[in-house]
């Protein structure tokens, strides 16, 4: 079996088990979104989305995110951790938007890229969850599934994960895919202590096929 088989039917077994593929992060605009993936660096989803319903209810619009200093916003994001960092590049990418995109995000790829405190990861989650174009998220869930799996051989690097999987993933299928690695990581494929026993996909694994 191909990469590219093994891809393809991966992506039809996680659809039947995980029908609903969704960002775990709350938001309702774009914008909000943007700060959630920011905060999110190695912080749960969970404490994040608590933290965001007290950041936006202070701060409901990306005019008053901008107008607020940094030292205010990390008053609120420190639980998240970095909180330093994470308020400068919220500021910075919140005042970009109000004064550059009339407090929209840009929708292009590169643009995107392009605002303070954001990656490839995060700017591929805006591409694909907000826009619904072509994206891979190589969060730490994707790497480590897509490497047992057999999708990738023994590649660590988010940039390059994503390349060679650009090469065997359907563009439409790219963002539900990551979001259902997540979801299966989460649930099953456990880096500590995978379930292989219980795992669906199991007969399609490199890592179970190996040890047979």
């Amino acid at each position: 079996m191909t990469k590219k088989q093994r891809a393809l039917a991966m992506i039809e077994k996680l659809k039947e088990i995980y029908p609903l593929a969704e960002c775990t992060l709350d938001y309702e605009d774009a914008w909000q979104l943007l700060v959630g993936v920011r905060l999110a660096a190695q912080c749960t989803d969970a404490r994040v989305n608590i933290v965001l319903e007290v950041l936006f209810d202070k701060y409901p619009t990306v005019e008053a995110l901008a107008k607020a200093e940094p030292e205010e916003i990390e008053a609120i994001v420190r639980p998240c951790g970095l909180g330093k960092s994470k308020a400068r590049d919220i500021s910075a990418c919140m005042r970009i938007l109000h004064e550059k995109y009339n407090d929209r995000v840009p929708e292009t790829f590169e643009e995107i890229l392009s605002l303070p405190g954001v990656g490839r990861k995060s700017a591929n989650l805006i591409m694909g969850d907000v826009f619904g174009k072509p994206a891979i998220v190589t969060d730490t869930h994707c790497i480590r599934l897509v490497n047992r799996m057999g999708l990738v051989d023994g590649i660590k690097d988010p940039y390059k994960v994503e390349m060679a999987l650009w090469k065997i993933i359907p563009p439409e299928e790219g963002s539900d895919f990551c979001h259902r690695l997540v979801i299966h990581g989460r649930e099953v494929c456990d880096a500590r202590n995978p379930k292989c026993d219980q795992c669906p996909v199991a007969e399609l694994c490199k890592q179970v096929l190996t040890k047979k």
